[in-house]
């Protein structure tokens, strides 16, 4: 099976496709970084709240690189790095953040081999 099959030509595609290339074995679970951006601490605060609530490990920080939405969530799910998993997650963030003016950032995650 090619990669091509295996990552849709997405954002989320590429960035497996790369991690996969480069050696990264995708059927080892890990905590990912998923971060969401909010123009206000206070929809921030909210945002991770939600998250803990249901059982989630979150980070919260300012966030420099944007000014107009300048505070920071990452949640920290453990996960395989399938593109369906990640994929969903984010979109599921990014639609309980839509609800308080904030958005996706983009993930990350450590290489595993």
């Amino acid at each position: 099976m090619s990669n091509e099959m295996n990552f849709p030509d997405d954002e989320n595609g590429q960035v497996l496709r790369q991690m996969a290339e480069q050696g990264d074995d995708l059927s080892v679970p890990r905590e990912i970084d998923f971060a969401v951006i909010f123009p206000t601490e206070e929809a921030a605060l909210k945002f991770a709240l939600r998250l803990l609530k249901n059982g989630q490990k979150v980070s919260f920080s300012e966030y420099e690189e944007n000014d107009e939405l300048p505070w920071q969530v990452l949640a920290h799910p453990f996960m395989v790095p399938t593109h369906e998993n990640i994929s969903g997650y984010e979109d599921l963030l990014a639609q309980e953040a839509a609800t308080l003016d904030g958005r996706s950032d983009g993930w990350g995650c450590e290489v595993q081999s």
